[in-house]
């Protein structure tokens, strides 16, 4: 069975900044946006986008600014504020897709975090994140959390003053981030609740009580960056929504360990897959092919 080419999308955020963006064309009116997590470029999430567009479902896949072909020539200097990816860069692809048809949402770590963040997160008729926590080094298991605590403390200061970015692929753990969205995130997961916790983000957590839509927050029982205590202190800032909270071991995938970033590998995503468009599908998405 053949289908469309992705088409190449330049998406514009609301302040003008242009985007990278792929649509995974079907001929329904039924669309997936892929809420991609911190760092993560696009094309990390492309067997899910194949998978969803073999059932007969339109994928959106963005790359934020900053990150792998949104990103300008040179990350020093370059401003921007962390809440920009949600509020702008992934409201353009919701955005895009609701312009077209009725809009599911499949979120990443960051992607938990986003929805309660975009202009109108009802437009969502529902939304599986993966991996979404709060961030605090605190709910993660000994020794991860001293590795962490390293980095924000030791490595991110030392690198971010050399660089003028965060150098997070000299740290062999993904694209190098802009210094805005290092700073808040720092200060974020210093918080046992994240932004919840943090007196200047009321700007944003006060959104996130008109989200109220079916969410299903999936996290491994052993993902060291988002493990079930920390997926409950997050979510539990969505007052209005309905939270179904899944706690995956790595036998219920067939795999020996899932980590932060197996949801959407291979080995993992050949189970998970399915799984993630069986949920959606009671909750509206139709799958038309098998």
């Amino acid at each position: 069975m053949t289908f469309d080419k992705p088409l190449q999308l330049t998406l514009h955020a609301g302040d003008g900044y242009k985007l990278a963006a792929t649509h995974y064309p079907t001929d329904s009116k039924q669309f997936i946006v892929m809420a991609s997590a911190t760092g993560v470029p696009r094309g990390f999430y492309r067997r899910f986008a194949e998978f969803a567009q073999a059932r007969g479902v339109n994928v959106v896949t963005i790359d934020y600014r900053g990150i792998g072909e949104a990103k300008p020539a040179t990350l020093k200097g370059f401003d921007m504020k962390y809440a920009d990816w949600s509020t702008l860069d992934l409201a353009a692809a919701v955005d895009y897709a609701a312009k077209r048809g009725q809009v599911w949402l499949v979120g990443h770590s960051l992607g938990g975090h986003a929805i309660g963040q975009l202009p109108n997160p009802n437009v969502l008729q529902a939304a599986y994140v993966c991996g979404a926590g709060a961030g605090w080094h605190g709910w993660m298991p000994r020794p991860e959390r001293y590795r962490v605590w390293l980095m924000w403390h030791v490595l991110g200061p030392v690198g971010t003053r050399i660089c003028g970015y965060h150098p997070m692929s000299k740290l062999g753990a993904g694209e190098d981030l802009p210094m805005g969205v290092y700073r808040d995130w720092k200060r974020w997961c210093a918080l046992p609740n994240y932004f919840f916790d943090d007196p200047e983000a009321k700007a944003i957590t006060c959104k996130f009580a008109d989200v109220r839509i079916p969410i299903a927050a999936v996290v491994s029982a052993v993902d060291l960056w988002a493990p079930p205590a920390s997926r409950d202190a997050f979510f539990k800032g969505y007052t209005n929504a309905s939270i179904e909270g899944v706690n995956l071991l790595p036998s219920d995938v067939g795999v020996k360990q899932i980590g932060h970033m197996g949801y959407f590998r291979s080995l993992t995503g050949q189970v998970l897959r399915p799984q993630i468009l069986t949920w959606l599908g009671q909750h509206g998405l139709v799958r038309y092919r098998v």
